[in-house]
């Protein structure tokens, strides 16, 4: 696969833009680019364009697009990831995995049992900083639309604001009676609630039930909550995604 690009603002056939920045350092210092190598750019509208390198100086590169293309690298499964926050690198883990594994959609939850705290504006950070996670993911995988990173936000506040009705809602419980891949094939959206290391309250189970998600269960051990996002999703794509 060719070196890929992520880049923000409309892109048109044919047409010649500049990129500056982290990116033109990228292609200039880390990757040793040269005038007339071809790299593919995608702005995360869906398609992906060729594009041949026509300059390059210390602080930026030179780029002229080819025709557009459609990539065909999104699942048909719309996914939806309710994740509690978990510490430092375990959850831009989650971000980068489910980015790769194809999510819609990623919605960062502080739980009862949490032990990271933000406030408003280190919450803006993160979720920036996820963000570009995912843009670097799409970059490496050949997506050509990111996922929607929000902003991190209480459960039960989440519970109160659900964007959407989905075709089907799921919460991860140990020993819950219903094992994950027996759970009705969705017709479109599926919606998933992973919780903290130390799992979620009695009161937040009870809060998930009333808002109308199901329990489920991976099977017989107790996963951490990075390795339960990556498992649930992956049995999700073999079931109905574009992993079959």
């Amino acid at each position: 696969m060719s070196t890929r690009l992520f880049v923000s603002g409309a892109l048109i056939n044919g047409a010649e833009f500049e990129v500056d920045g982290d990116p033109a350092r990228y292609l200039g210092k880390a990757l040793r680019s040269r005038v007339g190598d071809t790299i593919s750019v995608f702005n995360g509208d869906g398609p992906e364009w060729p594009a041949t390198i026509t300059r390059i100086t210390k602080n930026s590169v030179s780029l002229a697009l080819g025709e557009s293309f459609e990539a065909d690298t999104e699942s048909p499964l719309k996914i939806h990831l309710v994740q509690s926050i978990s510490r430092g690198e375990r959850m831009d883990f989650v971000v980068q995995k489910a980015t790769e594994l194809g999510v819609k959609r990623i919605t960062p939850v502080l739980t009862e049992y949490n032990v990271v705290k933000f406030d408003a504006a280190r919450a803006e950070k993160r979720r920036e900083h996820w963000q570009r996670i995912a843009i670097s993911a799409s970059e490496q995988c050949g997506r050509t639309r990111l996922p929607l990173i929000d902003s991190p936000i209480p459960l039960n506040n989440w519970f109160g604001t659900k964007p959407e009705k989905l075709d089907t809602e799921l919460i991860l419980r140990p020993n819950a009676v219903t094992p994950l891949a027996s759970t009705p094939k969705p017709e479109t959206k599926i919606c998933v609630l992973i919780g903290p290391e130390g799992g979620f309250s009695d009161s937040e189970y009870g809060d998930a039930e009333f808002s109308g998600f199901k329990s489920v269960s991976l099977g017989p051990r107790v996963l951490r909550t990075e390795s339960a996002a990556i498992a649930t999703l992956t049995v999700l794509q073999c079931l109905w995604g574009d992993l079959r």
